[in-house]
């Protein structure tokens, strides 16, 4: 395996992790910080360095008065996070075994905790994200391994994944959380995952092209 791909794939990982966590559940000091020590990871918060409010409050102030309000509206209250509401006729969430993202999650033993998790059903948008993460580091590891068949397996995973679950709905989700936004952050958080999961899937498209060559 070599580097260039064991890095593409690790910039991956990291994305959709970091997506899926800003997307679970407010943000709490730690992972604030996190973002603003690290110049590359504050590089794709763009408006959120230069934000005003950032620079005149300390973090707990910062999201005690302001981004723990902003993750209410956005992910609890005003807009709704979940693909069923968006691709159902009757925009109605659907929380039980029918939930056709539950019966994906459930074929691949991804187990989805949902009173942990502070989600009502498996098809919120950052739960759809941790199971594209999952897939990536299992994709990793494979390529890792040399197990070149069962990369291509979990990539192909992906793609179907993606086209017919993540972006029949998520880029509509994000582009309303854009134009809602309270907050830089989180304007800024819903830009990076609308341009991720676009050029993620332009690069799975690309790989389907190759027959699921990792190489090519």
């Amino acid at each position: 395996m070599n580097n260039d791909l064991k890095q593409e794939q690790t910039a991956r990982i990291n994305l959709y992790a970091l997506i899926s966590r800003i997307m679970m559940s407010e943000i709490d000091e730690g992972l604030l910080k996190s973002i603003e020590v690290d110049e590359n990871m504050l590089s794709f918060f763009p408006t959120f360095k230069e934000w005003k409010k950032r620079k005149e409050l300390d973090s707990k102030d910062l999201i005690e008065r302001y981004l723990n309000v902003d993750f209410t509206n956005l992910f609890l209250l005003h807009l709704i996070p979940y693909e069923s509401f968006y691709t159902r006729d009757d925009q109605m969430l659907e929380t039980g075994g029918d939930n056709p993202v539950q019966a994906i999650f459930n074929a691949f033993e991804f187990n989805v905790q949902l009173d942990k998790a502070r989600v009502m059903a498996a098809d919120h948008i950052a739960i759809e994200l941790e199971f594209m993460y999952e897939l990536c580091r299992a994709e990793l590891k494979a390529l890792e391994e040399g197990n070149s068949k069962v990369a291509q397996e979990i990539a192909q995973i992906q793609y179907g994944f993606m086209r017919d679950h993540i972006l029949e709905w998520a880029p509509m989700y994000l582009l309303n959380v854009k134009s809602e936004a309270g907050t830089a952050f989180y304007f800024d958080a819903a830009d990076l995952a609308l341009e991720f999961l676009m050029s993620d899937f332009e690069y799975l498209t690309e790989l389907k092209n190759s027959g699921y060559n990792h190489q090519a």
